[in-house]
């Protein structure tokens, strides 16, 4: 099992200094990842109902604060070593696919082969209408086509793709990502459509346990849907026990329990025991990285929080 970290672009994570100390202490706690998350801008009316609440009100609607995410990881990379550098996720409609897949290979570059793309469709119309992305209804197609044209960036000799979202010709793509055959591509998401792309498209799938339509809140769930995920990789002749299996818990924290729809206790909320208990269970439904949500009100409780689960967690899980 390895772990990570997840992070907004925003508060202890969107100041040098603070990012810096937080980046160097994840790693020399022993953390796989440290992911951050994308927004480029946030727009001043947004309709679009956010999948991770209840109410499906945006959670940092008011601030627009947003570090953009691929150049602050960037920015990681520089002031770190062996920490793995995770995009969580990137949001495949902000960014023409030629520019993102550059940016992406040059960060690869820069950190000497560490950095892991987490990608997903989004869910913010007004963003991506906002960033000359494609049609919000084609954001799934469009997506599918970036990642095509991402392999095809990173691997091919004189890349060429005449898809409707992802066109280009006649071009030189260097340096290359220096991870083998590309860099490893995570599918986030936890819909039918992220299941079948993940399965499909990538080396793994990255969801969050939070999502009301569908919860990953119980290890049974997990399991039966990362099932799906090896489904859809044995469908084009793809080895599905070779798409690896994540999950994000934003929530988990060792201390007090949080209540679930239910009134019962919130998986990998609690005492360490039962947080590892969880883990554990998910573990044998095939899961083989855990992630966390480490923003906290400063650097300090941050630092706290991190240094609890790889004290207290880590160690008793194998």
């Amino acid at each position: 099992m390895k772990f990570g970290l997840h992070f907004g672009s925003r508060g202890v994570a969107g100041h040098p200094e603070s990012l810096t100390v937080v980046a160097r202490k994840a790693e020399a706690l022993g953390y796989e990842h440290f992911g951050m998350s994308d927004h480029v801008i946030v727009a001043t009316n947004v309709e679009s109902s956010y999948p991770y609440s209840e109410t499906g009100k945006f959670f940092d609607q008011d601030s627009g604060v947003s570090l953009e995410q691929v150049t602050a990881l960037g920015f990681v990379a520089g002031v770190t070593k062996r920490i793995r550098l995770l995009t969580s996720v990137l949001v495949l409609p902000h960014r023409h696919p030629v520019l993102a897949a550059k940016m992406l290979a040059t960060v690869d570059t820069l950190s000497s082969g560490r950095l892991t793309v987490g990608v997903g469709v989004g869910w913010m119309a007004e963003e991506i209408a906002l960033l000359g992305g494609p049609p919000f209804a084609s954001r799934a197609q469009a997506s599918d086509q970036y990642i095509k044209g991402f392999r095809e960036l990173w691997t091919a000799e004189h890349p060429k793709s005449d898809s409707e979202f992802a066109t280009f010709d006649n071009l030189l793509f260097a340096p290359k990502p220096t991870q083998g055959t590309g860099l490893p591509i995570w599918v986030g998401g936890e819909a039918k459509g992220a299941r079948r792309r993940a399965g499909q498209l990538a080396d793994g799938w990255y969801p969050v346990t939070g999502n009301p339509k569908h919860p990953l809140d119980t290890a049974d769930r997990y399991k039966a849907a990362l099932a799906d995920v090896r489904a859809e990789a044995e469908k084009v002749g793809r080895d599905g026990k070779q798409v690896i299996g994540a999950l994000l818990a934003i929530y988990c924290r060792v201390g007090s329990e949080q209540k679930d729809r239910d009134g019962k206790r919130l998986t990998f909320t609690g005492s360490a025991q039962a947080i590892i208990d969880d883990i554990s269970e998910y573990r044998e439904g095939g899961l083989e990285h855990f992630l966390i949500g480490s923003d906290g009100r400063d650097t300090n409780g941050t630092i706290d929080h991190m240094e609890q689960f790889a004290t207290e967690v880590m160690p008793h899980i194998v």
